[in-house]
C-alpha cells in the first residue's frame, strides 16, 4: 500500500492525467456536436470550477480562509481540467485550419 507523501504525489499525478483527458474529451465531442471552439473552456470555467469550489466550500470559514484552505491537489485537478479543456479547443483549431470540415 501506497501512503504518505508518495501516495499524494500518485494522486495528483493519475488524478491530473484523468482530468485532462476527461475534459479533453468531452471538450472535443462538444465541439464536434456544437460547431464551436471555445464553448468547453468556457463552460469549465462558468460552471465546473464554481461547482467544485461549492462542494469544498466551508460556512465556517470566511471567504480568505476557504481560498486559503483549497489544497495543492485541488488547484492541480482543476489546472489539468482547464488545460484539457483548451487542448481541445486548440485541437479542433488544427484540424479546421488543415481542411477537415467535419470539425
Amino acid at each position: 500500500m501506497v501512503g504518505g507523501i508518495l501516495g499524494g504525489i500518485l494522486f495528483a499525478i493519475v488524478g491530473s492525467l484523468l482530468c485532462l483527458v476527461l475534459f479533453f474529451g468531452i471538450g472535443f465531442i462538444l465541439n464536434m456536436l456544437i460547431k464551436t471552439t471555445w464553448f468547453p473552456l468556457w463552460m469549465f470555467v462558468i460552471i465546473v470550477v464554481p461547482l467544485g469550489i461549492w462542494q469544498l466550500w466551508q460556512n465556517d470559514l470566511s471567504v480568505t480562509e476557504n481560498i486559503q484552505s483549497l489544497l495543492v491537489s485541488d488547484t492541480i485537478l482543476i489546472v489539468a481540467g482547464a488545460v484539457g479543456a483548451y487542448m481541445s479547443g486548440w485541437a479542433i483549431r488544427a484540424l479546421r485550419r488543415g481542411g477537415y470540415k467535419m470539425f
